[in-house]
């Protein structure tokens, strides 16, 4: 009898899992499609700029603003469904997952590293806009140096894999770690953990997070964050090549 309660148990949590997994990869795909929306309406507030309509770039803002809370919201809330479907554990009562959902929600709110990021991008999206009339001078309290980093910004935690060394933009197959956010190859990185053990601590240097198998994903997210990437990587080479034919018909001139 008691196998046969353990066997039933067993088989409750693999569906809690497999239930979860399939629930996160799909709040990642609508996640995905924010930061695609956010995008977006970065464009169109830049082109309403260029005719200086002013009034309705300030109201496409403040739209950004609201769509970038609700973009952190569905963040917590997959990360949530994760963490509760990895840790799920049936016991004689029935369950609320509701409120286990809402205690992993608070906890993750605490510690959350989001607002960053969310600072990050209204900050892209503002710079985009000064930048139709103000182009490569320091918004209004800011200094020179923070146009740069802001403007080579991106969401992903590295650039290169730590173990082929390769840029994120060119992985054949990009996987992320849904402990420590950090991006590897995939063939890299089952081979390093192969040759440590099944358990790895994360290679990036000074992360203490351990590695695991299942738990090294490519979800919509990832693909639309490393193409921002390459976008932005392709933007910053252009705007070289200017600045040195720029320099070239100064020397001319001179």
């Amino acid at each position: 009898m008691a196998s046969t309660s353990a066997s039933r148990f067993d088989g409750a949590t693999g569906k809690i899992k497999t239930a979860a997994s399939t629930l996160y990869s799909d709040n990642q795909s609508l996640i995905a499609e924010i930061r695609k929306a956010l995008n977006m309406m970065k464009e169109i507030a830049v082109d309403l700029e260029r005719d200086n309509q002013s009034q309705k770039v300030k109201e496409l803002e403040n739209t950004v603003v609201e769509l970038l809370a609700a973009h952190e919201d569905c963040s917590h809330f997959s990360s949530a469904i994760k963490s509760v479907g990895d840790r799920y554990q049936p016991t004689g009562e029935l369950s609320c997952f509701k409120k286990l959902l809402e205690e992993e929600i608070v906890k993750l709110k605490a510690s959350s590293s989001s607002a960053p990021q969310k600072d990050r991008i209204t900050r892209q999206f503002r710079e985009a806009i000064w930048n139709v009339h103000h182009a490569g001078e320091p918004m209004p309290g800011e200094e020179q140096e923070d146009i740069v980093m802001t403007s080579t910004q991106c969401n992903l935690l590295n650039i290169t894999c730590p173990l082929s060394g390769k840029p994120v933009t060119e992985l054949s197959e990009p996987v992320r770690s849904l402990a420590c956010k950090h991006v590897y190859e995939k063939k890299a990185v089952m081979l390093y953990m192969r040759s440590k053990n099944p358990r790895s601590q994360c290679p990036v240097a000074g992360c203490p997070k351990l590695l695991q198998a299942e738990k090294l994903v490519c979800d919509p997210l990832l693909l639309f964050e490393i193409d921002e990437m390459r976008t932005m990587s392709n933007q910053t080479a252009r705007t070289d090549v200017i600045e040195d034919c720029t320099e070239l018909d100064e020397e001319g001139n001179d």
